[in-house]
């Protein structure tokens, strides 16, 4: 017992906190079933025990008590569990997002305090990153005290374009999430675009009886809720049906952000709150499902050693085994730790695997080891020497590539670069280019547009074939012509996603734009681009330093003299409030929101940042009078504070200050 609850603490700690993952989902749980089966029978627990406690965070900062405790969800695998739980009254399901709970105060209508869950009654105050995290809203039309419960989580998309930016490597978008709420720095706790998402409302001065009415009540505030459906009828049927929904929305991969599992509750929340409370669970508050791992046991052929980003991670390739309705082949290893960890052998290892929520094949289980592992010792594209580096922080061995610059180490930039988004060459995936760079066909992005040189050979491997190989070249030949926005998101430049590429293009040209970001004299961040709205010195800087690297510059020429790039028309932007910085602050009246007014000050060439500094020009704020941290600066700087009615009057042309009348009219009807 004490050997397990050491286990799952260890665990538990790197999982809350932003480590490397020791344990798989289903390892935890099964471990966690075991041991809770195991106080039951010998009648003793633990006082560690992660039957007994709520896992907390290690976040630094000013410690403080919830107002009212976030208890943790009883968990099953069975439907039926659900269906006895629900006792026939109506319920609603929901995700069970799989990040970080955070715990936000409003009071007055502004938000006063934002908290992490912690160990359920003590958390941590991040107030300071409230504005940096998407979600958490500064004011809401409720004047009373309303305390909200959600997610703080990461969608996969951002996940991967992390990984592709940062040095730093995070196992999971969970990891990453909880990992950068660590950080002291706001604005990159902002770069990191973490989402929250609000799946209760735990308290308001009115009372609201009902789970739905509470979630239409955080919309109504200007708050994006969890998705959720309600199931008047909660038979076992019903129940079965609308989790075979959500589950097809997991293996499709329609949800944008990670989950690991479902969550009901009762729509009646006084009946909801009638429960016990059982150790850290409240009996009543809600039910979580997760999903029953569907297992398959196999023999390993061979350990891939696969060279990406900045790691050499291993991959077991296995006899084919039927999962959740696909066949899988290969599984990620992670690191040598894990290796370790499970006892992975050579060829003729049995082995156990599962798809980790219905979508991710892991290894769980080494049933019988065959031979010892060999690592390499040189990389598997550039035949250099590796080494192996241990975590300081999770003792995590890696393999790593000593050459800095193995072509291998880019392999998340060159899929972004085939990608949909990028220059898009159809089947061409992650692990065809993988397999191109292990046999030293693709080095640089202009190698792509040279494979019908390795035709023969091509469909002579393992899954490909003459016809594959035909319509992948033809792929190829079409991604040719591409159009000047899907080739600048292509190039991975730091900060430079999709909505950087078309704010750039509507302002100037391509040419226009590689010339401006490799002037000789201007300041970085300074220039021309800097001035582009929605643009501004961060990312300006790192488009021009990205350019003014003469290799990077070197592998766009090349590039453009196997594509023919086509350039949408610069669309011409208003001036009338070109060069000017505004901060917007409360209340807005003629503007449907602030992003609004947001969005209207960017078309006429201007600025909007979130804080008062030295190169505002103005502060819009309809209380001039406001005794706010933001109305001081701006008087300590000198800077104007003017209301919505004045901006209007000296920024907008009379037929569109009556046309923002009217439509502030017709919103507020």
């Amino acid at each position: 017992m004490r050997e397990w609850v050491e286990q799952l603490n260890q665990a538990a700690d790197a999982y809350y906190n932003g480590q490397g993952e020791l344990l798989t989902d289903y390892e935890w749980d099964a471990r966690f079933d075991q041991l809770k089966r195991l106080e039951e029978e010998i009648g003793v627990v633990l006082p560690d025990s992660p039957t007994n406690k709520v896992s907390a965070d290690n976040i630094s900062g000013a410690k403080e008590a919830h107002e009212f405790p976030a208890l943790s969800l009883a968990k099953t695998k069975q439907p039926i569990d659900l269906a006895k739980w629900a006792e026939g009254r109506p319920i609603w399901m929901s995700w069970k997002l799989d990040g970080l709970t955070l715990v936000v105060t409003f009071d007055a209508g502004r938000l006063t305090k934002v908290v992490t869950r912690g160990n359920g009654h003590i958390g941590t105050n991040i107030t300071h990153l409230a504005n940096a995290i998407q979600g958490i809203p500064e004011t809401i039309p409720y004047q009373g005290h309303a305390v909200v419960r959600g997610e703080c989580v990461i969608s996969y998309a951002d996940f991967e374009q992390f990984n592709i930016e940062s040095d730093e490597e995070y196992a999971n978008p969970r990891n990453l999430a909880s990992g950068s709420l660590t950080l002291k720095d706001v604005d990159e706790v902002r770069s990191r675009h973490l989402q929250w998402i609000p799946f209760t409302l735990v308290y308001t001065d009115n009372e609201i009886r009902s789970w739905g009415a509470r979630i239409e009540w955080l919309r109504q505030n200007g708050m994006h809720p969890v998705a959720h459906e309600e199931i008047l009828n909660p038979t076992l049927q019903n129940i079965e049906q609308t989790i075979a929904h959500w589950t097809e929305q997991v293996t499709q991969k329609i949800n944008p952000y990670p989950v690991d599992g479902l969550v009901i509750t009762y729509d009646d929340t006084q009946y909801a709150q009638t429960g016990s409370v059982t150790g850290h669970h409240a009996t009543r508050a809600g039910y979580a499902f997760k999903w029953q791992d569907e297992h398959a046991d196999t023999t390993l052929d061979h350990v891939e050693w696969s060279c990406a980003a900045s790691t050499i991670s291993p991959v077991a390739i296995f006899s084919p085994v039927e999962l959740e309705g696909t066949t899988v082949k290969r599984a990620s290893l992670c690191n040598i730790s894990e290796c370790e960890r499970l006892g992975i052998g050579e060829q003729g290892t049995k082995l156990r695997v599962i798809k980790a929520n219905k979508i991710i094949p892991k290894v769980i289980e080494v049933i019988e080891t065959v031979g010892t592992l060999q690592v390499p010792c040189t990389c598997p594209v550039c035949q250099l020497p590796t080494q192996i580096s241990v975590s300081e922080v999770s003792n995590t061995k890696t393999l790593h590539c000593t050459n800095k610059d193995c072509p291998a180490k880019q392999l998340k930039k060159f899929a972004r670069f085939v990608s949909k988004e990028g220059i898009n060459i159809e089947g061409m995936s992650e692990q065809t280019v993988v397999k191109f760079m292990n046999l030293g066909w693709i080095k640089t992005y202009t190698d792509l547009f040279l494979l019908k040189d390795y035709a023969e050979a091509m469909a002579q491997l393992d899954g490909f074939g003459l016809r594959s190989t035909q319509k992948l070249l033809a792929s190829i030949e079409r991604a040719r012509t591409v159009d000047a926005q899907h080739f600048l998101f292509a190039l991975s430049i730091p900060l430079c996603g999709q909505d950087v590429c078309r704010r750039l293009l509507q302002a100037y040209p391509l040419t226009d734009l590689m010339a401006i970001a490799r002037q000789p004299n201007a300041e970085p961040g300074h220039s021309l681009l800097a001035e582009i709205a929605g643009i501004g010195p961060e990312k300006s800087s790192q488009f021009e330093r990205w350019f003014r690297d003469e290799e990077h510059f070197n592998i766009v020429t090349r590039l453009m003299q196997q594509l023919h790039i086509s350039q949408p028309p610069v669309t011409q932007q208003g001036n009338r409030c070109a060069g000017l910085t505004f901060v917007i602050t409360g209340d807005v009246v003629h503007y449907k929101n602030r992003n609004a007014l947001k969005a209207y000050i960017e078309s006429q060439g201007g600025k909007v940042t979130g804080s008062v500094s030295k190169s505002t020009h103005y502060l819009i704020n309809n209380d001039a009078t406001s005794t706010s941290a933001k109305n001081q600066k701006a008087h300590q700087l000198a800077i104007p504070i003017i209301t919505e009615d004045e901006f209007m009057a000296k920024f907008t042309a009379a037929d569109e200050h009556d046309d923002n009348v009217s439509a502030s009219l017709q919103y507020s009807k």
